[in-house]
């Protein structure tokens, strides 16, 4: 796991003390080592600056930028299955002189081009440069686990891990994209390819790109698509060799994320997707798993007794994190440093502590993510399957009545149902069910804080069109079209992408660890998306198949509880602790000097929050998280 960054200089403005402070910006990503290397040529410069953190070959043969022949590699991420690809290689002619996952992809692609894609089984974002015909080719991991922005404005082209880097360049304009800020208000991030300053994007997780010097293009092309997989039959076996195939699939999954020259860990929550992970890889070895848990008892987000009884019960050696509500309050401050774009799950604070302290240990972790996309975990899947036919028989009258009504009734006037877990918010988002209740618009209901026409009174100047989005996929083919598969192929191309792996991705990078997810194995995904639906929701039981699997380690009365997930309080916070925070921060001085958000929105947001309206608790932690991004970047 490193850091990249680097350009294209047609101007040849640059230098390589820019490239230099382009490359210091992320160190935390890799504070191992640095490297940096300046390509002049008549017509272009060609910048690639790498920071190293070493997780394989720790030796200065795995240096980058590193070369082979005519190529040049800047690389970021990890190919588990490097060592198979070397071996076809060198059946091939191909000589080593290193045993870093580096150098095996500059072989390969010199062997097969953008085809050697499809050998990697990893997580990676890269880009190659041939100093003789001046080709160059960059790729992103089919998931999308390793980020990769760039800036295509006025000859300038530039590529990073974080946005971070491209603020070094003398020639970045910084301009906000306002739609981008919009989308941001509905979905708490920028959805992929789209970023919050114009002329700068996000290539697509499964999509490599090239950049021709003669005709100054950029062409990109899709190699991996996970709608390939759903668009396909459902495969007709029994449940037992669905169970047993899918057991031995994540097994393989699991044993290629331990290959490293460092210490490895695995982050154990106590729930189903982390206990499988941690099963599995303790099984069949003599060694003790070192297993992590973050507790933070003060904000009532304390799996650690559940986590501990599933490590004793699987033999890890487990080390228990408790941290204090005030240690996780006083990290939100440090947060738009390291989220440089606008970012707004609150779940960012608990993985970024769990990942500092996970760091103390281990430089890998292996973490669970993706398990509910891939085995349908997600409360929204039950709810559509439970409700949205009775919703949909609903007359509209009354749906939109019942709606109106609860608009009326702040949701903490509702008794008992205000204590329970992330009530608050559903009250906010069943709104928008009752009003249209078909698959599509539950889809979009419980993904978004703003329907579009809502969002026309949060921003001043309205006068731009919407992001278009893969929320709105059209895909899926109809053959194919089930209520499930279809929320499952979204969350996997958006919520997946821009929340949960941006998440960790920058919470691990804080810390210098390197994440790896089993569950985001192409392979996976490409199996359970075949499975028949019952297996993975059966009669309103979530990941049935998974669970399956998991009781066969680990006692179902030893797991069966409810999920916590790693909800924090914000509600309280606000109207607490940070309360100082959200007036500094949200003050109409402020919102009106920025002439970005609505004065009077911000105005009657926080107004109706404080009054006793705690389903916009969400939406008024947008507004902070944004504003403090804001002063950290544009100020």
């Amino acid at each position: 796991m490193c850091g990249i960054t680097g350009f294209i200089d047609f101007k040849k403005s640059s230098s390589i003390e820019v490239l230099d402070e382009m490359t210091t910006t992320l160190t935390h990503r890799g504070p191992d080592g640095s490297g940096v290397k300046i390509f002049n040529k008549n017509n272009l410069q060609v910048g690639f600056g790498h920071r190293r953190l070493s997780i394989i070959d720790l030796s200065e043969h795995g240096t980058q930028p590193m070369q082979y022949n005519d190529w040049w590699i800047c690389f970021n991420g990890e190919i588990y299955n490097y060592n198979e690809i070397k071996v076809e290689l060198a059946e091939k002619g191909h000589v080593f002189s290193s045993s870093s996952d580096t150098e095996m992809i500059l072989h390969a692609y010199q062997e097969w081009g953008s085809a050697c894609l499809d050998k990697f089984v990893g997580m990676f974002a890269f880009v190659l440069y041939n100093t003789t015909t001046d080709a160059f080719f960059c790729a992103r991991d089919r998931a999308g686990v390793k980020p990769f922005f760039y800036y295509w404005k006025d000859d300038l082209f530039l590529f990073a891990s974080e946005l971070k880097a491209f603020h070094k360049h003398p020639r970045f304009q910084k301009k906000i994209d306002l739609a981008a800020v919009g989308a941001y208000m509905q979905y708490g991030n920028v959805p992929t390819p789209h970023c919050i300053f114009q002329d700068c994007y996000k290539l697509q997780p499964g999509h490599h790109m090239t950049v021709s010097v003669a005709t100054k293009q950029l062409t990109i092309t899709p190699y991996w698509n996970v709608y390939d997989a759903y668009n396909q039959p459902k495969m007709e076996l029994s449940f037992a060799e669905a169970k047993n195939e899918t057991k031995a699939i994540l097994q393989k999954a699991c044993e290629y994320r331990m290959v490293a020259d460092v210490p490895v860990g695995v982050f154990l929550s106590g729930g189903y997707d982390s206990a499988a992970v941690t099963a599995m890889l303790q099984e069949n070895r003599t060694e003790k798993l070192k297993t992590f848990t973050i507790a933070v008892p003060d904000i009532g987000l304390n799996e650690a007794p559940y986590a501990a009884d599933v490590a004793k019960h699987l033999g890890t050696d487990h080390t228990e994190i408790e941290c204090s509500q005030k240690q996780a309050i006083d990290l939100i401050e440090q947060l738009p440093f390291y989220y440089d774009e606008p970012f707004g799950d609150s779940s960012a604070i608990p993985t970024t502590l769990v990942s500092i302290m996970a760091k103390k240990h281990v430089t890998v972790a292996l973490s669970a993510d993706a398990g509910d996309e891939v085995f349908a975990g997600y409360n929204r899947y039950d709810y559509l399957l439970r409700y949205g036919k009775k919703m949909q028989a609903l007359p509209g009258f009354a749906r939109k009545g019942m709606a109106t009504l609860m608009q009326a009734i702040p949701s903490d006037k509702i008794p008992v149902l205000k204590h329970k877990y992330n009530f608050h918010n559903r009250y906010e988002k069943l709104k928008g069910i009752l009003r249209n209740p078909s698959s599509e618009q539950i889809m979009l209901s419980l993904s978004q804080q703003y329907t579009d026409e809502q969002l026309k009174s949060v921003l001043k100047n309205t006068s731009f069109n919407g992001l278009a989005t893969s929320y709105t996929s059209t895909e899926l083919k109809a053959p194919f079209h089930t209520p499930l598969s279809y929320m499952m192929a979204i969350d996997y191309q958006t919520y997946l992408v821009d929340d949960i792996l941006q998440k960790v991705d920058r919470a691990t990078m804080t810390a210098s660890l390197e994440g790896r997810e089993p569950f985001l194995d192409h392979n996976v995904i490409e199996w359970a998306a075949k499975l028949p639906n019952e297996f993975k929701y059966n009669n309103g039981e979530k990941k049935f198949i998974l669970k399956e699997i998991v009781h066969d380690y680990i006692p179902k009365a030893m797991m069966d509880r409810p999920k916590m997930g790693f909800a924090i309080p914000i509600a309280s916070w606000l109207m607490g602790d940070l309360k100082e925070l959200v007036e500094e921060n949200l003050s109409i001085k402020r919102i009106a000097e920025e002439g970005i958000f609505n004065v009077d929105f911000i105005h009657n947001l926080k107004h109706d929050f404080y009054k006793g309206k705690k389903e916009l608790d969400v939406k008024l932690w947008y507004v902070l998280m944004f504003q403090m991004w804001y002063k950290q970047w544009m100020s």
